[in-house]
């Protein structure tokens, strides 16, 4: 009887950690087509993408609505392509989303990349691109994510590292979406 009750509250233990993940992923979702992703511990994770440990991490997904397409960011420490070993890339990521068969595609929101700046005077990085409706990076997914487009050359290692960039080894990115042409679906 004791090991059925130690089954139980092990069973139980299991759900309440689902129960706590989910809320957790509620509390942070986003639904304005603005994300700051904060990424800490800088160091440890350029040192990771130089070594080919862990090329690129992805931001928490968020979304232009609550029944709006749903995105997230790709980062590359160390840089990709053409920004490989000299540069920071950033890329913008359309995800599938729930309501994908409500919405216009391809997507065609603009979008603005931007590191964020830690000291006073916010001299803030950013690149803006509206998406090539041909590409098949802003077509309806097929899958669970298209393929990223962005910025491979986005900001320069020199221009980072030793700057109001990194502060406590920890570095901020806010993605904008321009949602003020996109037309509700509810």
């Amino acid at each position: 009887m004791i090991e059925t009750l130690r089954r139980q509250l092990g069973l139980y233990d299991v759900k309440i950690a689902d129960v706590d993940l989910r809320n957790q992923v509620l509390e942070s979702t986003n639904y304005s087509g603005v994300m700051v992703w904060k990424i800490q511990n800088y160091s440890r994770r350029k040192r990771e993408s130089v070594s080919g440990r862990t090329l690129s991490l992805y931001s928490q997904p968020f979304y232009t609505s609550r029944y709006g397409y749903k995105m997230c960011a790709r980062i590359y420490l160390n840089g990709d392509g053409m920004g490989k070993g000299t540069h920071m890339s950033l890329f913008f990521v359309v995800m599938k989303g729930e309501y994908d068969a409500l919405l216009p595609w391809p997507f065609r929101q603009k979008v603005t990349l931007m590191l964020l700046y830690q000291g006073m005077d916010r001299r803030h990085l950013s690149d803006t691109f509206k998406p090539d409706p041909t590409s098949s990076s802003f077509k309806k997914p097929a899958s669970d994510m298209n393929i990223a487009s962005g910025c491979p050359l986005f900001v320069a290692h020199n221009v980072i590292e030793g700057s109001f960039y990194v502060k406590e080894d920890t570095i901020f990115l806010r993605i904008h979406v321009d949602t003020s042409d996109i037309w509700d679906v509810y």
